[in-house]
């Protein structure tokens, strides 16, 4: 009864998953394998028999990796502009490394070419080097190399990164809120100030004149003129005595006192017709405008003060690019807060949706994308697969953010269960295939070709750990991310993405990946057509 169950694709997996659940909440010295654990039960599945279709690990990684992409595309291309030398000069090392232990191994131990390219592939997990391998060498001995070394290059990729933060004695999620701290420091802090109109040179002189956004970067948000409080307008004209309430940086406020006079403490109050509330962009026409493009002041008589976008309060510049969810501060007349209102969208509702048709069309364009063939010259192409297209296709998509009508993104939590969903697929999937070999390779191949293939895998990590957090000085949730996906192993990732909810290692898996899949393919063509 229990055999004929275990065949059942459907029930196998979510027994493996429920096992591999709780396996993974077992602490051994304070570590724990978490969802990683799934993929130890799916090998032990495997090696019983148990099989997984190859179809749904596929369909589970397509999964995994555009939710992936879509997460990190908006922090993709500014981690590359201002980490991405650093992180691309550990790629290299990562895959040179890897190719270089494999080299000094096929001369010590007088192991075939066809092998060593084949282990290089398989130990990096690579189904691309692999392909490469086999078209390069024409021989069977590639893809049964690759079966010898994935298993480990899997399994050790997942125990080095579960190791790694133990070893160096780091906690990830104090490091997550160090570097959280370090991102919000570059943006200033804003806060909300009164002035006394005191300075001659302003009197009798409209805002619009003045041009106070401009020449300070604060924002006026209300004024008082005798017993009346006013919602700024351009046409405003400033006098004597005046008493303004404006919202900026440090630095913006005290531009600000320059211009108009003495800081005071204490807030303006708010007529029984005005109001101030936070209003949430959720209408698609509205995704990439420009703040000045709205001109909320003159259309509505409305000012924005701030804008929160991603936990940060940023100044409402007017070139500003407005994206989905973000929250303005708005304060005006409350007919006019509700205009705005309407223009925004303003629907909570909307954030938690999830629309499948950008999903789905964008996996289509990402798998379309990953076949297409690059040549390089001299016979060499390159093709970006399954994996990589779909990756870079979500980068792309995520931070352009909006296409016309369609919107390439997702709420939070529709992100986070797709990619939970997927991952558990693929792990399912992957655990029981490399299973199925695993006690078979190694009493036909012996270890020495394992034992290899385990150094091609292990070598390159230790480099890249040691190179990128003691020259280098990069922070280990960026290490987590540039190691697993120099390693071009999706399992790692995942190992990384459970130990912490930072997306920082996803979006450097992202910066990396691509990269080392091209150096990857072209350093094994080279060994296979070079070395003899």
């Amino acid at each position: 009864m229990l055999s004929d169950l275990l065949q059942t694709s459907y029930f196998a997996i979510f027994l493996i998953v429920a096992l591999g659940f709780m396996l993974g909440r077992i602490k051994v010295m304070g570590l724990s394998l978490d969802v990683s654990a799934v993929i130890f039960i799916a090998l032990a599945f495997g090696h019983w028999g148990v099989s997984i279709p190859k179809e749904l690990g596929t369909f589970g990684l397509v999964l995994f990796i555009f939710t992936i992409g879509i997460q990190a595309g908006p922090g993709f291309f500014h981690s590359f502009r201002s980490k991405g030398k650093t992180l691309i000069l550990i790629t290299l090392l990562i895959v040179a490394s890897a190719c270089l232990t494999g080299v000094v191994m096929k001369y010590l131990f007088d192991i075939d070419t066809p092998s060593i390219v084949g282990l290089i592939a398989g130990a990096l997990t690579s189904t691309p080097g692999l392909a490469v391998a086999i078209d390069s060498t024409q021989s069977p001995l590639a893809s049964i190399a690759y079966g010898i070394a994935y298993p480990f290059g899997v399994i050790g990729v997942i125990l080095f990164v579960k190791l790694l933060p133990k070893l160096m004695g780091i906690d990830l999620n104090e490091e997550a809120r160090r570097l959280e701290k370090e991102r919000r420091s570059q943006f200033p802090e804003l806060s909300t100030c009164l002035f006394r109109v005191t300075n001659p040179a302003v009197f009798g002189r409209t805002l619009s004149q003045l041009n106070i956004r401009a020449m300070t970067g604060a924002v006026i948000s209300r004024l008082k003129q005798g017993e009346e409080i006013l919602i700024p307008k351009a046409h405003t004209v400033l006098q004597e005595g005046d008493c303004i309430q404006a919202v900026g940086s440090e630095n913006s406020l005290n531009s600000l006192a320059l211009m108009l006079g003495e800081r005071e403490e204490g807030e303006l109050p708010l007529s029984h017709t005005q109001t101030i509330e936070s209003l949430l962009l959720t209408k698609k026409d509205m995704i990439n405008k420009q703040l000045g493009e709205l001109n909320l002041q003159k259309n509505f008589g409305c000012t924005v003060t701030r804008v929160r976008r991603s936990g940060i309060d940023l100044s409402p510049s007017p070139e500003l690019a407005l994206k989905f969810g973000d929250k303005l501060m708005v304060v005006g007349e409350k007919e006019g807060i509700q205009a705005v209102a309407r223009l925004l969208g303003n629907d909570v509702k909307r954030l938690s949706d999830t629309d499948f048709f950008p999903i789905a069309m964008g996996i289509v364009l990402g798998v379309l994308f990953g076949k297409l063939h690059i040549s390089f010259g001299g016979g060499m192409t390159f093709s970006p697969g399954l994996t990589g297209g779909v990756l870079m296709m979500a980068l792309f998509l995520s931070a352009i953010g909006k296409t016309g009508p369609i919107m390439w993104s997702m709420s939070g939590p529709a992100n986070q269960l797709l990619r939970q969903l997927g991952l558990l697929l693929f792990l399912a999937e992957v655990g029981t295939s490399a299973g199925k070999t695993l006690v078979a390779t190694f009493q036909e191949s012996g270890f020495l070709l394992f034992g290899v293939g385990a150094l091609v895998t292990l070598v390159p990590m230790l480099l890249a750990a040691i190179v990128g957090r003691w020259v280098f000085k990069v922070s280990l949730l960026d290490l987590l991310g540039t190691i697993t996906g120099g390693m071009t192993s999706t399992p790692g990732l995942a190992a990384a993405d459970s130990m912490t909810d930072s997306n920082i290692p996803g979006v450097a898996y992202a910066t990396v990946y691509p990269i080392a899949m091209v150096f990857l393919i072209l350093f094994i063509q080279l060994i296979a057509l070079v070395i003899v």
